[in-house]
């Protein structure tokens, strides 16, 4: 489908939804279908992998509402019966309660919700998982990328290789996922330790460095950080230099100190070329999350 040149049709989606579905899947995570007859308009060119939404919340105390990003976990029906899957922690360790646990943790069928999402025939973006074709894959996150990983290593292809580090906070919060045979799904639950430590070690140990613990001290750690082979947060130039680890793609995602520890890791001391890893901080630790 091509572009319409009609200029009263806006290239996304922005629209109300109503919630049709709400499922408990564990202690941390809610799962909720949204639903609605603009959602027959919704499209995405190729795979979804990790493809971004935005959800706006309502706040009874504001017109505006409070609008937060979130991973596609599926996309169910067809036409006006199209249904967007969004799984969505309940909460965080050591985070400031936002507007979207909070209306997770009550969230009911009938409730409405403003959603940006992609328009059929509209670029959007909001996709960063973009291996190389035949790169080893190592996917790394914590609750906060869940949903992301379980939907890429979901749209694999069958001969897809690599390892995927998921760290949830208890082991209640471990999921079945399908993924390749050639794939290694490793769940890590936390049960009470510290955030992103136990992940880190488990990566870090992984590439072949046993040991190589990164000290990343607060006022180092960006909480915007988001870097790509295309796009850095700093204003870092991202070009690649055609050297490092050949045949590895990493993506990674969470807390941004821990994303940070494991930048470093692999930038500084591995050696990855810029175009082999994207880094993203979906949250940082005492910080608000931002949309």
């Amino acid at each position: 489908m091509a572009a319409t040149s009609d200029p009263a049709v806006l290239p996304m989606l922005v629209t109300d939804v109503e919630v049709v579905s709400v499922e408990r899947l564990s202690p941390t995570f809610v799962r909720v279908g949204l639903g609605g007859p603009a959602l027959a308009d919704f499209g995405v060119d190729g795979p979804r992998y990790d493809q971004r939404i935005k959800l706006v919340f309502p706040d009874p105390a504001s017109e505006r509402g409070h609008m937060r990003t979130y991973t596609l976990r599926d996309v169910r029906g067809s036409g006006e019966q199209t249904t967007l899957v969004v799984d969505m922690v309940l909460h965080l360790e050591g985070d400031l309660v936002g507007p979207g646990s909070t209306w997770a943790s009550t969230a009911a069928v009938g409730d409405r919700i403003g959603v940006l999402a992609p328009r059929r025939g509209f670029p959007f973006g909001g996709i960063e998982f973009a291996p190389p074709p035949g790169a080893e894959l190592l996917l790394v996150g914590d609750e906060t990328a869940v949903p992301a990983i379980c939907t890429v290593v979901e749209q694999l292809p069958a001969d897809a290789r690599g390892t995927a580090f998921l760290e949830v906070p208890v082991a209640a919060d471990v999921q079945d996922v399908r993924h390749p045979a050639g794939v290694d799904v490793v769940w890590l639950a936390r049960e009470g330790e510290e955030v992103g430590a136990g992940l880190h070690d488990a990566v870090v140990a992984h590439l072949g460095v046993p040991g190589a613990i990164l000290e990343v001290a607060p006022d180092e750690v960006d909480p915007d950080l988001w870097e790509t082979p295309s796009y850095s947060s700093s204003g870092e130039d991202v070009g690649s230099d055609g050297v490092g680890v050949v045949g590895t793609y990493a993506w990674i995602a969470g807390e941004s100190r821990m994303v940070t520890g494991l930048r470093r890791h692999l930038v500084n001391q591995l050696g990855f070329d810029r175009s082999q890893v994207a880094f993203m901080g979906y949250w940082r630790r005492g910080v608000a999350m931002r949309s």
